[in-house]
């Protein structure tokens, strides 16, 4: 159970991030990252998107109760935010199609240097 200062930090910036246009939910499933909403309901490789910001939360009670949240923009313009547990209960789809986006972006960066 979350403590209530983290619970409040969490909803106050996914109310930040949902001001500035984050307003979808993903999921990852076979490698890709899908939004969750059925009227939509795109999919991106880790090459078509951005991850623009990241937050980590921890429990105070228990450190293991870590979580990050990540602001995520795709090349065509949706803006959303995924979580996930940090450690022994992330999501292993998710932290790896995060991994090669973040590699992705290293390699980026590098190109343009």
């Amino acid at each position: 159970m979350q403590d209530k200062e983290e619970e409040r930090a969490l909803v106050n910036v996914e109310r930040k991030l949902t001001a500035d246009g984050f307003t979808k939910d993903f999921t990852v499933t076979d490698g890709r990252l899908h939004t969750m909403d059925t009227d939509s309901n795109r999919s991106y490789g880790p090459e078509e998107v951005t991850i623009v910001d990241f937050y980590r939360f921890e429990g105070e009670s228990n450190p293991d109760d870590m979580s990050i949240l990540y602001a995520i923009e795709a090349n065509d313009g949706t803006r959303g935010t995924i979580s996930n547990a940090f450690g022994t209960y992330a999501d292993e789809g998710v932290d790896a199609f995060l991994r090669k986006v973040e590699d992705l972006g290293k390699n980026l960066d590098k190109a343009h240097k």
